[in-house]
């Protein structure tokens, strides 16, 4: 009996992310009033069967891709139905989530890793159960749904920490509330200049909050086979705890914009190739994360926990599941890809370039 495999992920990963973008641009779209928007986020999935749908009325800059969604229906439609299985069910979850926050800010840790996991970690499940349909990687990888969640939190918790003061003009809340009312009566009042002690304080128990998924993070890549999917997993992963290291402790997240620089970000790209790689950057940004934790800041004695649980993880010949090396394929390819979930992933829609060119010095 012969057996074909599912065709190549890469047309279902590009579909996945448009239709996600789509749906992205109706919650963004503070135009659209809730009781049309509350019920199209419900209904989305259902609109990629219906050949004719279209939304015309958006204001959202990225509202191409509701205007011209009969074409990109039409090419989920000619996806494997694996494919388009876990693309409407992780679209019909994303869209009931957004619904919930609709109307209600982030209170508790709780929610913020409920909100993450709606608008993130989906994500991710997502995107492991593509490579595993294809067969490009185990079963596994689809069915740890616990790991697949951590790697979409621990961008999203990146992207929110990082874009304090640009959602706070925006008018946009994503800080849990249960952290920052230790600090300050309203949110807002971390940018003034006489709370920035405080405002730095709880900047660094996010962090060391991100940081808990790391091991999780690690745990996964160590898992994958494919060097395509490897580089399109990782590089966004280090990408992050880059970033994470530059916001660390520093005045400027509510003062101004924190990027990593663009040769840093150049070589982080190329650098991880392969899982040893990546624990050897993880070690490198938790170790200078480390070096700057004060002494007197409450979070320190959990940040230098979290530090050490990496550490034990990241040190050369640690317990973790062994990958196979391939040479690099369709590298270029699978930068680009994860630029673009890394693009996805930020809670106001930035530009790929944002990640591609990583910052400006």
């Amino acid at each position: 009996m012969i057996v074909f495999s599912p065709p190549h992920p890469r047309h279902a990963v590009c579909i996945f992310y448009l239709v996600l973008r789509a749906l992205d641009t109706i919650e963004d779209d503070m135009t659209i009033s809730l009781d049309v928007k509350v019920p199209m986020l419900h209904e989305f999935h259902s609109y990629l069967y219906q050949p004719e749908w279209k939304y015309m009325e958006s204001k959202e800059k990225d509202r191409q891709v509701l205007e011209d969604f009969p074409t990109i229906s039409m090419e989920f439609r000619n996806l494997s139905k694996v494919y388009q299985d876990v693309i409407s069910d992780v679209c019909h979850k994303m869209g009931v989530g957004m619904a919930e926050f609709l109307e209600k800010k982030v209170d508790s840790q709780h929610e913020w890793d409920r909100y993450c996991h709606y608008v993130a970690g989906l994500v991710g499940i997502g995107l492991s159960r593509l490579f595993s349909a294809s067969e490009l990687e185990e079963p596994i990888v689809g069915e740890d749904t616990e790991l697949a969640n951590s790697m979409g939190l621990f961008l999203q918790k990146t992207n929110i920490i990082r874009d304090y003061l640009e959602d706070q003009l925006d008018g946009r809340e994503f800080w849990p509330r249960e952290v920052w009312s230790r600090y300050a009566k309203k949110l807002s009042d971390l940018a003034k200049p006489e709370n920035i002690d405080m405002a730095v304080q709880c900047l660094n128990e996010l962090i060391t909050n991100a940081l808990h998924h790391v091991p999780d993070v690690l745990t996964y890549l160590s898992r994958l086979k494919n060097q395509t999917v490897f580089n399109f997993c990782a590089i966004p992963q280090v990408m992050a705890i880059a970033t994470l290291a530059a916001c660390y402790n520093n005045k400027q997240v509510f003062r101004g914009v924190v990027k990593i620089r663009k040769g840093q970000a150049v070589t982080l790209m190329m650098d991880a190739t392969n899982i040893q790689a990546v624990k050897a950057i993880m070690y490198q940004y938790v170790e200078e994360i480390y070096q700057k934790i004060p002494s007197t800041d409450p979070s320190s004695n959990k940040t230098q926990q979290v530090i050490a649980s990496i550490r034990a993880m990241s040190l050369p010949g640690s317990p973790m599941a062994s990958r196979h090396h391939y040479s690099p394929i369709y590298l270029s390819c699978a930068m680009l890809l994860a630029a673009l979930s890394w693009q996805y992933l930020s809670t106001i829609s930035k530009a790929t370039e944002e990640y591609v060119q990583a910052g400006e010095n």
